[in-house]
């Protein structure tokens, strides 16, 4: 058994500028009733709004924040709002956690990078394993694609995910049972590399392959839907989940976009340690996105 390792879609043991608040000013007397502000007036500071977010969204990170504070384990994550540019990490964003199958979306993206270029060609059965990978996070499917396209020296997805915004992934040693240096099961990265990765996605590839590849996020199956899923589908998410136990200890994670023009990106890891399971994890990055993201 590999450790840690994903099992089914994870692993088995595996700032601030002011949004725009609308104010309505009422004059009472004789005159006219509503006399409206210039067109031209600078947005009102009110407290409660923090840079380029909206109060509403504001106020739920606020909610958020307090949420975890009440939920096991440890909690980074990114909210990214690509229209304003808001951006909001909290205090264990930067925290390394055991990527679990997250960092098939890496391998994703990829593969579809060098694919579009030439410097491969992937196969129907390529193309097969691929969907399988995200679909369900086959693992037998990773281990292909990883043996398959790592390079001579392994590195080949590494440089990749560096250069694709993981800049701060690191690779961790296999435990013993023959697995080579590195191996796609044994990564550890925070919720900021998961951010970068995600942003990455949506904004740099070519097109057809980034509408490919969100498809497939879009795609997963029904076993899948939880964390960024939380989002509801109204907001049209797609996402990469991954888990593991580690260390005797789980780590639940998902990264993905909601919302319009896929508005909005959560990027969440959650380390349990000794203090809660998978089902703690699946409700704490799942509630953590509903409240984040639900009819926004």
């Amino acid at each position: 058994m590999r450790y840690p390792r994903a099992a089914s879609g994870g692993f088995r043991t595996t700032r601030l500028t002011v949004g725009v608040c609308v104010v309505a000013a009422a004059l009472l007397g004789s005159g006219p009733a509503v006399v409206a502000a210039p067109a031209t007036a600078a947005p009102l500071r009110i407290q409660g709004c923090r840079g380029a977010f909206d109060c509403d969204m504001s106020n739920r990170i606020a909610a958020a924040d307090r949420y975890l504070s009440t939920r096991p384990g440890v909690t980074g994550y990114v909210l990214r709002d690509r229209v304003t540019g808001g951006v909001y990490s909290n205090g264990h964003a930067g925290d390394p956690i055991w990527t679990a199958s997250t960092i098939k979306l890496a391998i994703a993206e990829d593969l579809l990078n060098r694919a579009r270029v030439g410097a491969i060609v992937l196969t129907p059965q390529d193309r097969g394993q691929l969907e399988s990978m995200l679909a369900t996070s086959n693992d037998q499917a990773a281990d292909y694609l990883w043996n398959k396209y790592a390079g001579g020296d392994r590195m080949a997805f590494q440089k990749a995910f560096r250069a694709n915004g993981m800049t701060g992934l690191v690779p961790r040693p296999s435990p013993p049972g023959g697995h080579l240096f590195p191996d796609w099961s044994f990564q550890q990265c925070g919720a900021a590399d998961l951010d970068r990765l995600m942003s990455n996605v949506l904004d740099h590839m070519h097109p057809d392959d980034r509408g490919y590849l969100l498809d497939r996020m879009r795609k997963v199956d029904a076993n899948q839907h939880w964390g960024v899923w939380g989002a509801g589908d109204t907001m049209r998410p797609g996402l990469k989940n991954g888990w593991s136990q580690e260390n005797g200890g789980w780590v639940v994670n998902s990264v993905g976009f909601a919302g319009p023009g896929e508005r909005y990106t959560l990027a969440v890891m959650n380390s349990l340690g000794n203090k809660g399971g998978y089902t703690d994890g699946e409700q704490t990055t799942t509630h953590l996105a509903r409240i984040l993201l639900s009819g926004r």
